[in-house]
């Protein structure tokens, strides 16, 4: 009896250490705070708790640009493999901001922010986009901005995305709508001291960000449920009905940018210490027969885990796992022991 007992235990502490080793491996494998380039990343300074913009720095490769909604004139540059802060950039020049929720980088080098919040159903009579050249060494600094007012031909609207083309230099915005969002087109080129007006060219769906393709030929917009992408054609007047890029939830959602090259979509979300991921994409994939872009394959590279509240990450699952398979062995045993 002895020896069975003995025995007995023996095989419960060898279990136990493939148990722990089994787990030990996970979590070794799971993605850390730090990731390859543009592999995905968590945004790790505390002052960025409502990142509601996403743009891939033109001047520094591997750098994002994004901001909060209103903890003032601040831009903030973030290292895409490490998730820390390489800057704050404090714009002079614009007045209080209200509600800043977009940020592009166009042709000219140049940052654009869109302060066309507006959370109390469009009752702002104009709003601001802001725009300032990209600095050439990344530091904590001041930069004089410029401030440009805009409209919309249609009435006043809220909005959360705002898209400069890669190429053409022009910007657009997508209004935030349960019904009737559109996309505007503003003028060939923006102007301090007067007012610009932009004017409806598509209807879109409910949008919380949106960003171009580096070769301006493909549109993603984004909402709290998913994306779609869309062929640029026609400067925007032929959206067609886009194609899903089956991102599926991932919490307050309000931020996307494709990576420098071309190759990668990066998701943001709103929250303390929150989750950038990556989906891989192909610049060079063929549109489907009605036009709407091919979707990309599923997502790769270093998916951070989400932030609190955003679900389980691909490791926790893991975790989860062998955590379950280490129960079934537990009461197998158990099993076998209350049989002898």
């Amino acid at each position: 009896m002895r020896s069975s007992r003995a025995s007995r235990a023996s095989r419960g502490r060898t279990w136990s250490v493939a148990v722990v080793a089994a787990l030990a491996a996970v979590l070794a494998g799971a993605p850390g705070a730090a990731a390859d380039e543009d592999g995905g990343f968590v945004i790790k300074d505390p002052r960025i708790t409502e990142s509601s913009g996403l743009a891939a720095s033109r001047a520094h490769p591997g750098v994002y640009w994004t901001h909060n909604d209103q903890d003032g004139p601040y831009v903030y540059a973030v290292d895409g493999r490490t998730g820390e802060t390489v800057a704050r950039i404090t714009l002079r020049g614009v007045g209080k901001p209200r509600d800043m929720e977009a940020i592009s980088v166009g042709p000219d080098g140049a940052v654009y922010v869109g302060d066309i919040g507006d959370n109390l159903g469009g009752k702002w009579d104009h709003v601001w986009i802001y725009r300032f050249p990209e600095p050439k060494v990344l530091k904590d600094q001041t930069v004089d901005a410029a401030q440009y007012d805009v409209k919309y031909a249609d009435g006043a609207r809220n909005a959360e995305a705002l898209m400069v083309h890669p190429t053409t230099g022009r910007a657009y915005i997508a209004s935030k709508e349960e019904s009737g969002a559109g996309l505007y087109e503003g003028p060939q080129k923006l102007t301090t001291g007067r007012t610009n007006v932009f004017r409806k060219i598509a209807d879109v769906p409910w949008v919380t960000d949106g960003a171009f393709s580096p070769d301006g030929k493909r549109l993603v917009l984004r909402s709290y449920l998913g994306a779609d992408v869309y062929d640029w054609k026609d400067g925007g007047r032929d959206l067609g009905e886009g194609s899903s890029l089956g991102i599926g939830y991932q919490g307050q959602s309000e931020s996307v940018t494709y990576t420098l090259d071309g190759k990668g979509l990066l998701f943001g979300a709103e929250g303390e210490r929150s989750a950038v991921t990556r989906l891989e994409v192909d610049p060079s994939a063929p549109s489907s027969p009605d036009g709407s872009a091919t979707p990309p394959p599923g997502r790769t590279g270093a998916t951070p885990a989400p932030a609190d509240g955003e679900g389980l990450s691909a490791s926790g699952m893991a975790v989860l796992a062998v955590l379950g398979v280490a129960l079934l062995a537990w009461a197998s045993l158990r099993g076998k022991r209350g049989g002898k």
